[in-house]
């Protein structure tokens, strides 16, 4: 069993296309997306050839716990009963399972518990996709 940093020392372009195994054009696409969202930020680490290296921001590591649910859901429901390419390990040694709580009382969370409230005036996601350059060229 190998046990890693998930993605721990990626940055730059050539070792997110090996990690990920993805089209250059396709991860590239990904990347300006990515960037223009402010989930990472590009700096340069080669001025001949002008290379870029992308960094997470602050909020790109906001997202690491929905990311963390996301692998353990699928695991459970994609995986079924075969292994994953990757499990989840806590600084404990044991297997990651994710639990959301309330931040206010810290009770776990649990089906039913959570109700919507609506904002009036609010925008809408697509009103705040528009507002964004990336947006407003379709």
């Amino acid at each position: 069993m190998i046990i890693r940093d998930s993605f721990k020392g990626i940055a730059r372009f050539e070792q997110w296309q090996e990690s990920l195994g993805m089209a250059r054009n396709v991860l590239a696409a990904r990347l300006k997306h990515l960037v223009a969202h402010g989930i990472f930020e590009m700096r340069i680490y080669c001025e001949r050839p002008k290379r870029h290296e992308y960094l997470l921001t602050d909020k790109g590591h906001e997202l690491r716990p929905m990311i963390l649910h996301m692998m353990d859901w699928g695991k459970r429901n994609v995986y079924g009963e075969e292994v994953p390419a990757t499990g989840l390990i806590h600084s404990c040694g044991h297997e990651l399972h994710p639990v959301s709580h309330c931040a206010h009382c810290q009770e776990a969370l649990k089906r039913g518990d959570v109700t919507e409230r609506l904002n009036p005036g609010a925008p809408s996601i697509g009103q705040l996709y528009e507002r964004t350059p990336e947006g407003a060229e379709g």
